[in-house]
């Protein structure tokens, strides 16, 4: 298993501490981040892949629609 060095402020050692409770250890919950991290982005290029598709098929993207379905889908 590699070993990474990160520098964190304060601010950040407070959250990591706080997390750490939860998710085994400091490691533990920067590995969850990681994944949640990835998670996201995954969900974010689906969803620019998505209106991609939308647009070529059906011309521009009304902005209303998009926001209705971001607030909907908590994308």
């Amino acid at each position: 298993m590699a070993t990474t060095t990160v520098r964190l402020d304060e601010a950040d050692e407070r959250i990591l501490d706080r997390l750490a409770l939860e998710y085994n250890g400091r490691s533990g919950a920067i590995r969850h981040a990681l994944r949640q991290l990835a998670v996201e982005q995954d969900r974010q290029e689906a969803l620019r892949s998505f209106l991609a598709d939308w647009e070529a098929k059906d011309g521009p993207v009304d902005e209303a629609a998009v926001e209705a379905m971001s607030e909907r889908y908590n994308l």
